[in-house]
């Protein structure tokens, strides 16, 4: 083989290697959400956006690649001071888009270094104006003065700080003690207040429940007496009508008298009988209702007694409650004359020797008449009383 023949053949082949890097490395793809700052002799000459670019070979160079995505950078604790002289340790994170790619180039070496420590001053400036309670408390003032700072400072950078958040904000152990005790204690208290309302709520509604209950059980007292007083008034009032309209003489009064006495002695622990002072009294009444000693009756007992009212046949009881209907006397009437009339038919049985008892002269025997050791029959309403000319 020719010598020059195969040193052209080894030159030509580094001239394609050579021709074909070349042609690859001035071609240039770049990707979306990208840039690349290009220079020419050293000098910046254009951005390159997404897309297919041709760059001049061995006169453009490719400075730096810039990804416009927001990004997120966190950064490790940093100790800051509060007004109240508290050291706490506070992690924050920063969102973040570069905006103009040769700004954040050209402008600052390193951007990401640049924010954080911007961060951190800023940080040092506006917690060191609160105390702790209020940097906890007020994340949302911090986050935006935060944002408010960085953001103007790394405008120049092209940089636009888009978020600044306060991860964790960490007081000293001893500072975090204190601060439970003291939430432990506020809970202590809420805890007591709410329970002596409750037991206060409760005694109310205890007064307040017995002061009705009470109410009710007298407002029930009261009407129970009433209706007790109303039937006893209408007790009274029909027994009273009862009596009038019968119209009973003395004699029958002093017989339901003298059958009332021995309820007086009525009971285990009663061993003395008090004899009232009328028993005489209703004695000389039975005494002469029955004739007396001779078997007469008393004319002048006769004399006291009260006349009779007549009282027409069909007369309606008087009924002096509208909502009750009392019995009628007649009827009532009518039942104690078929009692005595029986008593007095088993008084001539038992005691025929005083079936000849004259009546006193002149004057004639109502029927029925009344007979020794019976109780007197209440009498028909009489056309001519005891004792009465003929």
């Amino acid at each position: 083989m020719d010598p020059t023949g195969f040193l052209l053949t080894v030159v030509l082949v580094l001239l394609l290697i050579f021709v074909v890097i070349t042609v690859v490395r001035a071609v240039r793809i770049v990707p979306q959400a990208s840039s690349l700052i290009v220079e020419r002799l050293g000098r910046y000459s254009r951005t390159l956006e997404a897309g297919l670019h041709v760059l001049v070979p061995f006169f453009d160079r490719v400075r730096a690649r810039v990804d416009l995505r927001e990004q997120v950078v966190t950064f490790p604790p940093q100790p800051v001071i509060t007004s109240d002289n508290l050291v706490v340790n506070i992690d924050t994170v920063i969102y973040f888009q570069p905006t103009d790619p040769r700004a954040a180039v050209y402008e600052i070496a390193n951007y990401i270094q640049g924010i954080e420590q911007l961060t951190v001053t800023t940080l040092r400036n506006v917690i060191g104006s609160l105390d702790l309670e209020q940097t906890l408390t007020s994340r949302d003032q911090i986050n935006g003065q935060l944002r408010g700072v960085l953001d103007e400072a790394t405008g120049r950078w092209g940089i636009r700080v888009n978020r600044v958040e306060l991860k964790a904000i960490d007081p000293p152990a001893s500072v975090q003690d204190s601060m439970e005790q003291q939430m432990r204690a506020e809970r202590n208290r809420r805890a007591a207040i709410l329970t002596a309302e409750g037991s206060k709520q409760s005694q109310i509604l205890t007064a307040e429940g017995e002061k009705q209950s009470a109410v009710l059980r007298a407002e029930g007292a009261a009407q129970a007496a009433i209706l007790k007083a109303q039937g006893d008034a209408r007790a009274i009032t029909q027994v009273f009508d009862a009596i009038h309209r019968g119209d009973p003489d003395p004699s029958l009064l002093a017989y339901m008298y003298l059958q009332t006495l021995p309820k007086l002695a009525e009971g285990q622990g009663n061993t003395t009988w008090v004899i009232p002072a009328e028993l005489t009294e209703a004695l000389r009444g039975i005494g002469s209702a029955l004739g007396g000693r001779d078997g007469a009756p008393d004319a002048g007992w006769a004399a006291q007694a009260r006349p009779r009212r007549e009282r027409p046949v069909g007369e309606p009881g008087v009924d002096v409650f509208g909502d009750t209907q009392l019995e009628d006397p007649s009827v009532a009437l009518r039942a104690a004359r078929e009692e005595a009339e029986g008593a007095t038919r088993e008084a001539e049985r038992s005691t025929p020797e005083t079936r000849g008892s004259a009546a006193p002269q002149g004057a004639r025997q109502a029927p029925p008449a009344p007979q020794p050791q019976q109780p007197p029959s209440a009498p028909e309403p009489p056309t001519t009383g005891p004792g009465a000319a003929s």
